[in-house]
C-alpha cells in the first residue's frame, strides 16, 4: 500500500547537493539546493575531492531543510530515492551512504534512480506540477505516466548530451538510446570556451547572456559528418562524458561531437589576436584577487571586443543548431511527435526559443522544465522514483555508486 505517497529524493552527483519532498510524482512540497559554484568557480570546473567535501558538509542540513520546507517528519514519507549515477564516484557516494542509512534507520524502502532518467522527469514533473495545482493530489491523480504519450528526449547538461525515445509502458517509463555525444558534452563544450575566453564558471550562463550582444553569423562554425571508425569496433572515440553504451548499432546522424569545436574556436582565438587586454580584464573580473563575488553583464561587456563577443555569438548559434538539427530529425525518424528537453543547457534562452520555433513550424510539442528543475536538483528524483515506488522497485542492500551507469540501449 502507497500511502500518501511521499517520497524524499537526494542528488548528489555532482557539485550540487541537493533534497526534495514530492508527491506522487506530481506536486514539489519542497526542494533544496546548495551550490557549490563559489568552491569550483577559481579553478574553472568541478574538482572531485573538493566536491565530496562539500557534499560531506551539506548533506544533513539540506535534508532537514527539505522536510522541514515541505512541513512534514520522517515518520510520513513512504520512501527515499537518491542518484546512484552516473556522476562522479565521491560525490555519488557521499549521498547514497546517507540515504541508505536513513532507509534502515526508518525502515523506509529506498529507490535507485539514474540521474539522466531524473532529468527527463524533470520535464514530466513541471507539467504534472502545473495540473496539480489544478487539481487536488489523490490516488485518482498518481502521476503515473498511463495517460503519457512517446517522446523523444534530449538530454543535455555540462556531462551529458543524449538523445532518448522515453515509452510509457505498464505504468512505468522505458527508454531506448537514440544518440549521444562521443566526446565532450554540450555544456562542457560551452564551460571549456568561456574558460577560454577568460569568463566565468559555469560558462554557459555568460556565454548566453554575452551572446545576445554579438553577430551570430560573424563566424561560419560549422559540423562535419560524424563517421565511425572501423578499427574501434564500434565504441567510441572517447569515453569522457559519453560512457554509456557502444555506437554500433546507432545511426550516425544522430551522434554528437562538440570537441572540434571547441578547437575551432581556439585556433579562432589565435590566428586573430583575440588574446589581448581585454582578457585580462575578463581573467581579473572573474577569476583575479580582487574580482566581485558577483560579477554584473554590464561589467562583462565592458570586459568584451566585439569581436569577442561576435565569436561568442557564433559558437551558441552552432551548438543550438546542431542540438536542433540532430533532435528535430531523431524525432522524424522515430515518428515521435512530442521532443522533451532538459539538463542544464535546457536553460539556455537561444536553444529554448529556437526549438520553441522549429517545433511549432513542424506542428510538434516541445516541452522544457523551469530553470530551476533544469540543473541538478532532487525533486526530478523523487519525481522519477515514483513510478518504481508503484511498483516495488526497491533498491539492493549493497546499492553503490556506478559513475557510468546506462540509461537506454
Amino acid at each position: 500500500m502507497v500511502g500518501a505517497g511521499l517520497i524524499l529524493g537526494i542528488e548528489s552527483s555532482c557539485d550540487e547537493t541537493a533534497a526534495a519532498v514530492v508527491q506522487r510524482g506530481s506536486h514539489t512540497l519542497s526542494s533544496v539546493v546548495a551550490s557549490q559554484i563559489t568552491t569550483h568557480a577559481r579553478y574553472g570546473g568541478v574538482v572531485p575531492e573538493l566536491a565530496s567535501r562539500e557534499h560531506l558538509r551539506a548533506i544533513v542540513p539540506v535534508v532537514r531543510a527539505a522536510l522541514a520546507q515541505a512541513d512534514i517528519t520522517l515518520a510520513e514519507l513512504d520512501a527515499i530515492a537518491v542518484t546512484s549515477g552516473p556522476g562522479l564516484a565521491g560525490a555519488l557516494l557521499v549521498g547514497i551512504t546517507f540515504a541508505k542509512a536513513l532507509a534502515f534507520a526508518t525502515a523506509l524502502p529506498l529507490i535507485a534512480v539514474n540521474h539522466l532518467e531524473g532529468h527527463i522527469h524533470a520535464v514530466l514533473l513541471n507539467e504534472r506540477d502545473i495540473e496539480s495545482g489544478k487539481t487536488q493530489v489523490s490516488e485518482a491523480t498518481p502521476g503515473a505516466p498511463d495517460d503519457e504519450e512517446p517522446a523523444l528526449a534530449l538530454v543535455v547538461s555540462g556531462g551529458h548530451t543524449h538523445l532518448y525515445l522515453a515509452q510509457p509502458i505498464d505504468n512505468t517509463w522505458h527508454y531506448t538510446l537514440v544518440g549521444r555525444t562521443l566526446d565532450d558534452a554540450a555544456g562542457e563544450a560551452y564551460d571549456k570556451v568561456a574558460k577560454l575566453l577568460g569568463l566565468g564558471y559555469p560558462g554557459g550562463p555568460w556565454i548566453d547572456a554575452l551572446a545576445q550582444h554579438g553577430n551570430p553569423h560573424a563566424v561560419p562554425f560549422a559540423f562535419s559528418h560524424i563517421k565511425t571508425k572501423l578499427h574501434l569496433g564500434g565504441n567510441a572515440p572517447r569515453t569522457k562524458a559519453a560512457k554509456t553504451a557502444p555506437i554500433a548499432n546507432l545511426d550516425p546522424h544522430f551522434l554528437f561531437s562538440f570537441s572540434g569545436i571547441k578547437t575551432a574556436v581556439l585556433r579562432y582565438v589565435e590566428l586573430n589576436n583575440l588574446r589581448s587586454e581585454a582578457e585580462s580584464r575578463r581573467e581579473e573580473l572573474f577569476t583575479g584577487s580582487s574580482a566581485p563575488a558577483h560579477p554584473s553583464i554590464e561589467e562583462a561587456l565592458a570586459a568584451c571586443t566585439q569581436p569577442t563577443l561576435d565569436l561568442i555569438a557564433s559558437f551558441q548559434r552552432a551548438v543550438v543548431g546542431d542540438l536542433m538539427k540532430k533532435s528535430f530529425a531523431a524525432a522524424e525518424s522515430l515518428d515521435a511527435r512530442r521532443i522533451l528537453v532538459t539538463g542544464g543547457v535546457a536553460a539556455n534562452r537561444e536553444l529554448r526559443s529556437r526549438f520553441t520555433a522549429e517545433a511549432a513550424r513542424r506542428n510538434l510539442r516541445v516541452s522544457f522544465p523551469t530553470l530551476t528543475l533544469s540543473t541538478d536538483n532532487a525533486a526530478m528524483i523523487a519525481a522519477a522514483a515514483w513510478p518504481r515506488l508503484l511498483d516495488r522497485d526497491f533498491a539492493a542492500p549493497d546499492l553503490s555508486a556506478d559513475p557510468s551507469l546506462v540509461l537506454g540501449r
